[in-house]
C-alpha cells in the first residue's frame, strides 16, 4: 500500500486528536494511502519533542516552514492558532501539498478569502475541519433530508452551545482575547456549516452578539459570549441559531431541529448515536418522534463496529475526517467541505458581526 507523510502543526488538544486519527484511519478504513506519521510542529522544540514522543512521529521541530518544506512531509494539518492559519496554508499550497485545516478558515473573512485564492489556484486538495457534521447520526440527516423523507423543509433550528466560560471566575486566557477566538470565530463555524450542510445557503442574518463576562481574573474580554441569529435561507426558509459558551450545564450542545412538510428531525450531540425522526404518516394515534440508535446501516459506522447502538466518539469524527481527507487526495478530487466551503462560513459569520453593529438585517452575498 503506498504511504504518505503526514506533518502536524500544532500539538495540542487538536493536533492530538488529528494524529491519532492519522495513526488509525488505515486500520479502521483501510485506506488506499496509508499515512505515515512524519513530522510534528509546535512552538517550541521541547513541547516538539514531548508531542513526537507520545504520538509516534518520526521527527519534531519547532518551524512550521521547515515542516511545510520538509520534501518527505507530503501533506500538512493545520492545527495551530487560527492567526497561523493562512501563512500555514498559503506556504504549503505554493508546493503543492494538500492541507487539511481546522475551523475556522483563518483568522478573519480576508485570511479566508486569500486561502481559497490560494488552493483554487494550485489545484491541490483542501479540507476544513468541520468534524461534528461527519458523525453517522447527522450524515444520514442529510440523506433522510436529501431524499425527501420530511418533505419540503420550512424551518430549522441549530445551536452550539457549552459551558466552559459559564463561571464569571474563570480566568482570562487567550480564549477570552480577539475575536478569532470568541464565540463567533470558535463555537458558531460549527453550527452554521451544519445549517448549510443540511439547508443549504444562507441569504440573510439579523444578528445580536454579547460579552457577558467583560472581564475576568487575569484580564479584560474583548470578544463574545454568546450570539444568537435570525436568518432566511436562499430557499426561503426560516431559521434561527444560537452559540454560546457560557450556556450553564451545556457540555457539547451541537444540536439541530428541522421541520418539513411530511415530518421532521432532532438531533443532540450530546446524544451523538441516535437521531429523532417524525413522519407524518399512519394513523393520528400511533404518530410520534421515533429515536434511531445509529449502527452499521448508518454511513461510516460499520467501519468502528458490527453493531447497532454501540457507538462512535468524538475521536471517531476526526478519524473519519482523516479518511475524507486521504481519499481526496488520493483520488486527486476534493471532498466537502473544502477551503471554499469554510469560506461560505466565515461570510455569514461577518454579515452576522455586521448585523450586531448595525442593528438591522445584513445580506451574507455582500460579504
Amino acid at each position: 500500500m503506498p504511504e504518505i507523510g503526514i506533518g502536524i502543526v500544532g500539538g495540542g488538544y487538536m493536533g492530538k486528536a488529528h494524529s491519532v486519527a492519522m495513526s488509525a484511519v488505515g486500520a479502521v478504513f483501510d485506506t488506499a494511502l496509508k499515512p505515515r506519521l512524519e513530522m510534528i510542529c509546535a512552538s517550541s522544540s521541547e513541547s516538539a519533542e514531548r508531542y513526537r514522543t507520545a504520538y509516534g512521529f518520526r521527527r519534531a521541530t519547532a518551524d512550521w516552514q521547515a515542516l511545510v518544506k520538509d520534501p518527505v512531509v507530503e501533506a500538512v494539518v493545520i492545527a495551530s492558532p487560527q492567526s497561523t492559519h493562512r501563512q500555514i496554508a498559503e506556504a504549503a499550497l505554493a508546493l503543492g501539498k494538500p492541507v487539511l485545516c481546522e475551523k475556522p478558515l483563518g483568522a478573519s473573512l480576508e485570511d479566508s478569502r486569500a486561502m481559497v485564492a490560494a488552493a483554487e489556484a494550485s489545484g491541490t486538495v483542501n479540507m476544513v475541519g468541520f468534524n461534528y457534521i461527519r458523525t453517522p447520526a447527522s450524515q444520514f440527516a442529510r440523506q433522510l433530508i436529501a431524499d425527501g423523507a420530511i418533505g419540503d423543509i420550512t424551518w430549522f433550528r441549530g445551536e452550539h452551545t457549552e459551558d466552559f466560560y459559564a463561571d464569571p471566575e474563570a480566568p482570562a486566557t487567550w480564549r477570552t482575547t480577539g475575536m478569532a477566538n470568541g464565540t463567533i470565530g470558535d463555537l458558531a463555524p460549527h453550527m452554521v456549516n451544519g445549517a448549510l450542510a443540511l439547508v443549504g445557503p444562507i441569504a440573510q442574518v439579523m444578528a445580536d452578539v454579547e460579552t457577558v463576562h467583560r472581564s475576568r481574573p487575569g484580564g479584560a474580554v474583548t470578544n463574545d459570549d454568546h450570539a444568537q441569529m435570525m436568518c432566511r435561507f436562499e430557499n426561503g426558509v426560516m431559521g434561527n441559531l444560537y452559540f454560546s459558551r457560557i450556556a450553564t450545564g451545556r457540555k457539547m450542545g451541537y444540536a439541530y431541529e428541522i421541520s418539513g412538510t411530511k415530518g421532521a428531525i432532532r438531533f443532540d450531540q450530546e446524544d451523538q448515536n441516535a437521531l429523532w425522526l417524525y413522519r407524518r404518516e399512519g394513523p393520528e394515534a400511533q404518530r410520534g418522534f421515533t429515536k434511531i440508535l445509529t449502527g452499521p446501516a448508518h454511513p461510516d459506522y460499520e467501519p468502528f463496529c458490527q453493531g447497532p447502538g454501540h457507538g462512535t466518539g468524538y475521536q471517531d469524527q476526526i478519524i473519519i475526517e482523516a479518511k475524507d481527507f486521504l481519499t481526496a487526495i488520493h483520488s486527486g478530487r476534493n471532498i466537502w467541505p473544502t477551503f471554499r466551503d469554510g469560506h461560505k462560513v466565515n461570510r455569514v459569520l461577518a454579515a452576522a458581526l455586521a448585523s450586531a453593529d448595525s442593528r438591522g438585517w445584513q445580506d451574507v452575498g455582500a460579504f
